[in-house]
């Protein structure tokens, strides 16, 4: 609570210019950055208009800031690096870490298959240049693999989800909330994880226009996200009761996720920019985009200061 009393101070002395007419547009999933936010108690005194958008992954979160439909919102970097190496109109502005055990290759509790090598020649479902399409391509090079080693079934995680429970597919490459929800509701189990084999980023993205035209409530806005994570990591039990409302989920659910998850927002820097160029030579070196991408061109660090001043850096 410390901090929070520190962030409301410093937001204090900030001479806010008229903010009335302001609308920041913020894409989210799975309610993340809503609930944390809602739980530390930082969106109580905003001093424009935060208008929430849900979305079911970063695809099509990523196709409306595209489409100016949002002006912010919270991706993984594979999906991230998927879109602008489509020239999507999009800077990363501020950096996400957390542990890798929550994206996972996942198989049904009573499935025979007990590691990723027993999926040789089966089917994951995942997300076209989703991070769970990432995760299967790290393994793949990891073990030496060829990509037709598996056959990778692309499907929204709805869809997976349904092909999943009746066995059209072997395993599903998937990510938080989603592995936890299948973990403690349905027993399924982890066969594979992250760790060791992806960099383990995420970004808060925003448009270019939104860059230019609503630069202070941004700067705002990922000033109150890194106070919340920071929060958050001292609060699971509250972040979790939160976001199991949100999303009308049982709180065993978010437990079981945040617990493991330890969710920090921090600053573009340089070991930031180098784990993501890993992520672009990875999809590079797959066939997945057509052209080799620079990290730094990518990414926006002028919002350092302002991450760095409500995480407490």
């Amino acid at each position: 609570m410390k901090r929070l009393f520190l962030l409301a101070g410093l937001l204090a002395g900030i001479a806010w210019p008229s903010f009335a007419q302001t609308v920041l547009r913020v894409g989210d999933q799975k309610g993340n950055s809503q609930a944390v936010m809602e739980a530390a108690g930082v969106l109580k005194d905003v001093p424009y208009r935060v208008e929430w958008k849900e979305f079911p992954a970063a695809a099509p979160l990523l196709e409306a800031l595209s489409a100016g439909a949002i002006d912010t919102g919270l991706v993984g970097d594979a999906p991230f690096t998927f879109a602008t190496a489509s020239n999507a109109p999009v800077k990363a502005i501020a950096a996400i870490r957390q542990s890798r055990e929550g994206l996972a290759v996942l198989v049904p509790e009573k499935s025979p298959i007990q590691s990723f090598d027993d999926l040789r020649g089966k089917k994951i479902a995942t997300g076209r240049g989703s991070i769970g399409h990432q995760l299967i391509l790290a393994a793949l090079e990891a073990k030496g693999w060829r990509p037709d080693d598996v056959q990778i079934v692309f499907l929204t995680p709805s869809d997976a989800k349904i092909a999943y429970l009746q066995g059209s597919v072997d395993a599903w490459s998937a990510w938080e909330p989603y592995v936890s929800q299948e973990e403690v509701l349905f027993k399924s189990r982890r066969v594979m994880t992250a760790e060791g084999l992806t960099a383990g980023l995420s970004f808060q993205v925003a448009s270019p226009e939104a860059v230019r035209d609503k630069r202070l409530a941004l700067e705002d806005f990922v000033r109150r996200l890194a106070m919340a994570r920071a929060w958050s990591l001292s609060n699971v039990t509250s972040y979790a009761e939160t976001w199991g409302k949100l999303m009308n989920i049982p709180s065993a659910v978010p437990l079981n996720w945040l617990a493991r998850a330890r969710i920090s927002i921090v600053p573009i820097d340089e070991g930031v920019i180098a784990d993501e160029q890993k992520t672009i030579d990875l999809y590079f070196r797959s066939g997945l985009i057509r052209r080799q991408l620079d990290a730094s061109d990518i990414v926006d660090r002028s919002f350092s200061d302002a991450i760095a001043k409500g995480a407490g850096l």
